[in-house]
């Protein structure tokens, strides 16, 4: 048996459903095809996000504000769907079966927008020589939005099994296959950041130089060569077997909660169900927070159901769930603080990829004889993310480690996001700014430069402090969330806990399309709104809007949302209680109890026949 278990891995299969051996399974050449899957994903993603607004406002011929909602819901509902994803992975299909069959679907979708973008039959007519433009029909969006939301169906799906995927190439219990994860962790967010690089650079200059068509067909082209290089890995992946879900024991805790919410909560631990088959290890200390969910654990008569051929008793977990169990939820609930607080981060990066990169069209960007994409100056956000991940893994861990005791891997990760927090603030603060000294050019400048499509006389270069703070706030904001959601989740709910730290990002793009809309209702008619021409903050035209009240708006929105951050940071730790030692009498008052609900059970059907 002993000699088995060196051979094989765990509770990985092969292809065939049989152990999976280590010999001829696993390792970096089955990750290393799972990887590239996400760098194409990274690629036509980022690719089509930053530079869409252009396009929708420049080919489609919609507002600023239209067009910006139209990115961040398709962001939006990209990492949404990653809820969605994880669930159908871990439950139904598994992370082979779901990368395949939603790789697929994205690889449609950027087909789809290829031919969407060629077909004039597709997008309205040029703007006449009167600069009067007609809106896209709705025929004509009608595609663009299949096509957009079949890639983020796509992403959904992909992202919430690549990295899970990756991982499960390697074993855990074998140091030298241990260090070769830490590893590929590494090379994934690497990877990913050149993905969004390529993205940024290399597509959006085929989009402006070549054609759109071009770009994203090369998008769906080498989506189509990723997908059969992940498939000619088949028969070298390890496999997990589908699991529970953890939504389902969630419920589960909440419905026994709510059955039992008349009884009396007990003070003494002792009297609560704890799984007997759970070592001491794996055990969660009863905390005195959500102190109604403890009522799960309290054992009644009911909670036993009887098979009635063999006599055998089982208990029932939509009535009865041990403490360990109920704690997994709670600590689920501690998450949500923090959670809720880190959203309004992924509101402003939201604005990174569509007002920015408007206001970077309108500026001067040659240099030399070659003209930067508007979309393009992303590279500095991207950059930031590097040097600051950079920073921190060779300075700053390195200095806590030689000068603070206990601090050898840097920031925690609640401080982590906190930083990211205020550089937020800093990033919207300088930007309204930045749009103030580009405003007031574009007033100087005169009705004729002003105009939609024009450049004004000042450089791009304004805006890239402001690219630089925000990507040096997410480079501290991701790696501290994602380090928080996954330590702090329980074991079993890993996954679940990355997917909810994914929905930030989404409730952030949509928060972003609800504040553009507001903000659209309050200032855009009348007059009131202070933009020029009665266009309010939001203009059809950036020039004649006020985009630096915006911005002041989320600066002053991000402060706020910093203050409440570090109230829901000190609140999310637990507060363990008195914990009874005696574990062995826990158990015996335990398996008394059970024993008599059985009898009691079998006692009732007994006298019913």
């Amino acid at each position: 048996m002993d000699l088995k278990k060196s051979w094989t891995v765990g509770d990985s299969l092969d292809y065939k459903g049989f152990p999976a051996e280590k010999s001829k399974t696993g390792g970096w050449i089955p990750a290393a095809l799972i990887l590239v899957i996400e760098i194409n994903e990274r690629l036509s993603t980022m690719g089509i996000a930053v530079n869409l607004v252009t396009y929708l406002g420049g080919t489609m011929h919609l507002s600023s504000s239209e067009s910006a909602n139209i990115v961040t819901d398709f962001m939006g509902t990209s990492f949404l769907l990653c809820l969605l994803g994880g669930f159908l992975a871990d439950s139904f299909l598994g992370r082979y079966l779901t990368i395949g069959i939603f790789a697929v679907i994205q690889a449609m979708g950027t087909g789809l927008l290829a031919l969407s973008t060629r077909l004039p039959q597709l997008q309205p007519p040029p703007c006449g020589m009167s600069n009067k433009c007609q809106k896209a029909s709705g025929m004509q969006m009608g595609a663009l939005y299949l096509s957009l939301y079949l890639i983020a169906f796509g992403t959904g799906g992909l992202k919430s099994s690549v990295s899970g995927f990756g991982t499960d190439q390697f074993d855990e219990t074998d140091e030298k296959e241990k260090s070769q994860m830490a590893y590929f962790f590494n090379r994934f967010f690497f990877l990913i950041t050149t993905g969004t690089l390529l993205g940024v650079t290399v597509m959006v200059y085929i989009q402006d130089e070549v054609g759109r068509s071009w770009a994203y067909g090369i998008c769906c082209m080498s989506m189509i060569i990723a997908i059969l290089m992940f498939l000619s890995g088949t028969k070298k992946y390890r496999y997990k077997k589908c699991s529970d879900s953890p939504v389902v024991h969630i419920l589960q805790v909440i419905s026994a909660a709510v059955r039992k919410r008349n009884l009396k909560c007990p003070s003494s631990n002792a009297l609560l169900y704890e799984d007997s088959s759970e070592t001491m290890t794996s055990r969660i200390p009863r905390t005195d927070q959500f102190r109604f969910l403890d009522r799960a654990a309290i054992m009644t008569e009911d909670d036993t159901e009887v098979n009635v051929l063999n006599g055998t008793s089982t208990l029932n977990p939509w009535k009865l769930n041990s403490v360990t169990k109920i704690e997994e939820v709670k600590m689920v609930i501690r998450l949500l603080p923090v959670w809720a607080t880190t959203i309004l981060f992924w509101t402003i990066y939201a604005q990174m990829i569509t007002f920015s990169v408007e206001q970077a069209s309108t500026m001067e960007r040659t240099i030399g004889g070659f003209q930067i994409p508007a979309g393009s100056l992303t590279v500095f956000f991207v950059g930031a993310i590097l040097i600051t991940l950079a920073f921190n893994d060779r300075i700053i861990m390195p200095l806590c480690k030689k000068y603070w005791n206990g601090r050898p891997a840097g920031f925690t990760n609640l401080e982590r996001i906190g930083i990211g927090l205020v550089l937020s603030v800093i990033g919207m603060a300088v930007a309204a700014l930045a749009e103030m000294k580009r405003l007031a050019v574009a007033r100087q400048a005169g009705e004729a430069v002003a105009q939609r499509g024009a450049t004004l006389p000042i450089s791009v270069f304004l805006l890239i402090p402001q690219f630089l703070l925000v990507g040096a706030g997410e480079a501290f904001i991701y790696t501290g969330q994602l380090d928080f959601f996954i330590t702090r989740s329980p074991k079993g709910m890993k996954t679940m806990s990355t997917g909810l730290f994914l929905t930030t990002l989404s409730l952030g793009f949509f928060f972003s399309s609800l504040l553009v809309s507001i903000v659209n209702r309050i200032t855009g008619g009348g007059g009131g709104g202070g933009g020029a021409n009665g266009q309010g903050w939001l203009a059809d035209n950036i020039n004649y809007g006020r985009l630096d009240c915006f911005y002041g708006l989320l600066s002053a929105l991000s402060a706020l949302n910093c203050a409440a951050y570090l109230l829901c940071a000190a609140w999310s730790k637990p507060r363990i209680t008195n914990i009874n030692n005696d574990m062995q009498q826990q158990q015996q008052q335990q398996q008394q109890q059970i024993e008599t609900m059985t009898k009691t059970s079998m006692d009732n059907i007994n006298d019913n026949c």
